[in-house]
Formats: C-alpha cells, sequence, structure tokens
C-alpha cells in the first residue's frame, strides 16, 4: 500500500488538483497528461467534488433517504449475500464435512489445506479479468454454480449416506452424517468446487462492487455499513453452522443453496453493472429519470462499459460512442471530442 497512488477524487477533496492530474495521467493518460480522456475525466471530479462540498453535511440517516436506499440496500445485501453463499461452512468447518466423507486423522487436515489452495489460485483469474467480466454476469454465474454444488452435495448425502449416531463421527457430533466409497468422493469434488466457484466471483467482487454503488461524499460511511453486515453475518454464521450439522445434517446444504438461488434473482433484477464506470456515470444510473422511481435504470439493462472505457483512454472518441450506441448502453456522461476537452484544459 504504500507504493501505490492516493485516489485522484481523494485528493481533489483536498485541493491537490496536481497530484490528482498526476494520477489520473498514470492510471489513463500513458504517461500524456494533455490526453482528452484524462481532461475529461479530471472535469468531472471537479465538477462532483464542487458538488459535495456545497453538501458536505452527511450522516448515516442520509444513506435511508429515497434516493439512496437502493444502492445502501444493495452494497449491505452484497455483503450479506456472500456470507450466505455457504463459504463460512466448506472453510471453517471443512474438517466436519471431510470426516462425513471418511477422511480421518492427517489426511483431513492436508485435503482441508488444498481447498485453502484452490482458494488463493481461482482468485487470481479475477484479478486479471473482473473489468473484463463485469460484476453482474460475475457474480450471476458464481451464485449459479455454487446453488449446483450444494444442491448435489445435500443429494449425495441424503441418497448415499446414512446418520452417524448421537455421537457423531469419531466422537465428533457436528459429523453426524456419514458417507462412504464413490459418493465420498464426489462429495469432496463438490467441495472443492464450490470454493473454486466462489474465488473467482463473490470472494473478490463483494469487497470491489459496493464501493463503486456511491458518492464520493457518501462511500465512506456506506461501506462501512455494507461491511458491517458482513462480519455481523460472519459471527451469525460461526454459531449457526455446528448445530445445524447436528440437527438438520445434510439438510444444512440446501439452506445455503436456497440462498444461493435467492441470491441469484436478487443480483439479476436489482444489481446494476458498474464495470467500467465512472463514479459519475454510477450516479447517472441510480438516477435516471426515465428509470423506476428510486431505482432509476432497471438492472438487468446496464451492461459493461470496459470497451467503451478503453477506447476513451486510447482518444477513440468516434469507436468508443459507437460501442456504446451499439450496446444500447445507458445515457451517460457525454463523451467530448479533442477539441470540447482543449476547452476544458482551457
Amino acid at each position: 500500500m504504500f507504493f501505490l497512488p492516493e485516489s485522484p477524487r481523494w485528493l481533489g477533496r483536498k485541493d491537490r488538483w496536481e497530484e490528482a492530474h498526476a494520477v489520473l495521467t498514470l492510471v489513463h493518460g500513458k504517461g500524456d497528461s494533455n490526453s482528452p480522456f484524462v481532461l475529461r475525466e479530471l472535469q468531472e471530479i471537479r465538477e462532483m467534488v464542487e458538488f459535495e462540498k456545497q453538501n458536505s453535511d452527511v450522516t448515516y440517516l442520509e444513506l435511508l433517504k429515497p434516493h439512496m436506499i437502493n444502492r445502501t440496500h444493495i452494497g449491505v445485501f452484497t455483503q450479506i449475500w456472500s456470507q450466505l453463499t455457504g463459504m463460512n461452512v466448506m472453510m471453517y468447518y471443512i474438517t466436519y464435512v471431510f470426516l462425513m466423507a471418511g477422511i480421518k486423522g492427517n489426511a483431513n487436515l492436508v485435503a482441508s489445506s488444498i481447498q485453502y489452495v484452490i482458494n488463493v489460485a481461482m482468485t487470481v483469474p479475477a484479478l486479471l479479468y473482473v473489468d473484463r467480466w463485469g460484476r453482474r454476469p460475475t457474480l450471476l454465474v458464481g451464485s449459479t454454480l455454487m446453488m449446483t454444488w450444494l444442491f448435489a452435495n445435500a443429494g449425495i448425502l441424503a441418497s448415499k449416506g446414512h446418520w452417524a449416531g448421537p455421537e457423531g463421527v469419531q466422537h465428533t457430533k457436528e459429523a453426524s452424517w456419514e458417507v462412504a466409497g464413490a459418493a465420498s468422493k464426489a462429495v469432496i469434488a463438490c467441495s472443492y468446487l464450490f470454493v473454486a466457484s466462489y474465488a473467482p466471483t463473490w470472494g473478490p467482487v463483494s469487497w470491489i462492487y459496493p464501493p463503486e454503488l456511491y458518492p464520493l461524499r457518501l462511500r465512506g460511511k456506506a461501506v462501512a455499513l455494507a461491511t458491517s453486515a458482513n462480519w455481523a453475518f460472519n459471527f451469525a454464521l460461526g454459531y449457526f453452522v455446528p448445530p445445524a450439522f447436528v440437527n438438520i445434517k445434510w439438510q444444512t446444504y440446501l439452506v445455503f443453496g436456497i440462498f444461493c438461488l435467492a441470491m441469484t434473482v436478487h443480483v439479476f433484477f436489482m444489481f446494476p453493472e458498474t464495470a467500467g464506470k465512472t463514479l459519475e456515470e454510477v450516479v447517472d444510473i441510480f438516477e435516471d429519470p426515465n428509470g423506476i422511481k428510486n431505482v432509476g435504470t432497471p438492472a438487468w439493462k446496464t451492461h459493461i462499459s470496459t470497451k467503451r472505457t478503453v477506447m476513451l483512454e486510447q482518444n477513440k472518441f468516434d469507436q468508443a460512442a459507437e460501442v456504446e450506441k451499439g450496446a444500447g448502453y445507458h445515457e451517460e456522461s457525454p463523451i467530448r471530442s479533442g477539441s470540447e476537452t482543449a476547452e476544458i484544459k482551457a
């Protein structure tokens, strides 16, 4: 973190405009401080910072106002759903799952460790490609895959397993169900596939997405609220999962599978696409006068803007306008030509 530059919007709020310009040049201008895209971004940031200065009395209650409540609920539920995917079942209590699958002793620890390696390795593709994939497709694919593996585990345990008795497997009450043979290998495979599905999708995107939803003046408080929801549900699941394994056994997987189904529906209808968009463009989505009141542009009508943004960075304004028109993008900030950005510079 010591080597990373400050956010240009934060620098702008501190009236450090030269540094903000330098950061934008580094990120978007490829060394060209006169890049039309850089000058356009700088002007938009100036306008937004000026607006925020005139509306600087921010409280948490503002997040509950009609024009903000939709964004607040999306950010909070992104973090809540991240917990309710069932990832904690697979990571915190995986030793119970593998014990039910017949893996005992040191072999259980090794099998559990493999899952952590998968988690780290499968996060790398998201770091490289998440802006190309977009937020909505990544979340939708992730929740659908996780739902598949959770329901598969529930089906395997229900049809091929049996109750392990009141003391559980090896006197571990939480390992209340037992499965052997090919079915146990299938449970292990589905567990690994679940983690491989979470790591490049909900794992990173649940942290990337919330900060992209809010104007700068509210971002700190909004993200803090969303993060508190994450840890509240993390705490709750820590208490829920072990007793669930004891009392409802394999049906625990059904609970989390249903949560994954619910989050898939929720994301499709309510979570707009933010990839490749500036904060100002995201504001336009939520405050679209032609959209749904207090919601804005319907989420399923929003699109990835990464390709368009890359073209703007390369000063290909005509091609960017064609991409925007052809993909049916929400009407965002106008794409300025080189002559218009020269006026901004002046």
